[in-house]
């Protein structure tokens, strides 16, 4: 297990939690209400900035109940979270359903960040 550093840039949104125990990833929240047209993509703020230990990464992933239940996709799946960043993290997210909008509020669950070791090629 390793240490993460977490800091919350808006302090009325809750602090990233694992859902269940022996979850793989963390819960990301929505800073902000929106709505992701048929089509659409938008860039969502997640309120948090990391600080990922070196000789790890980050990997940020769409919750799988939107991906099923609406077409909603991470348009860099998974986008990455190098050990040196330390800006907010935001979800790029893509609404692939011909048909439906999805509406989002601010709190809401809409990704996962799953920590994971990593090897620097030589």
């Amino acid at each position: 297990m390793i240490e993460l550093k977490i800091k919350l840039l808006d302090e009325s949104l809750r602090m990233p939690r694992y859902q269940h125990e022996g979850d793989a990833g963390l819960d990301l929240s929505s800073r902000i209400d929106f709505t992701l047209e048929p089509g659409e993509r938008a860039t969502v703020p997640t309120g948090i900035a990391v600080a990922i230990p070196r000789g790890y990464a980050g990997f940020v992933l769409i919750r799988s109940g939107l991906a099923a239940r609406h077409g909603i996709s991470c348009v860099n799946s998974p986008g990455l979270i190098d050990a040196g960043y330390r800006g907010e993290i935001a979800v790029v997210m893509i609404n692939t359903d011909k048909r439906e909008p999805l509406q989002i509020k601010r709190g809401d669950r809409i990704a996962q960040l799953v920590i994971q070791k990593i090897e620097e090629a030589v």
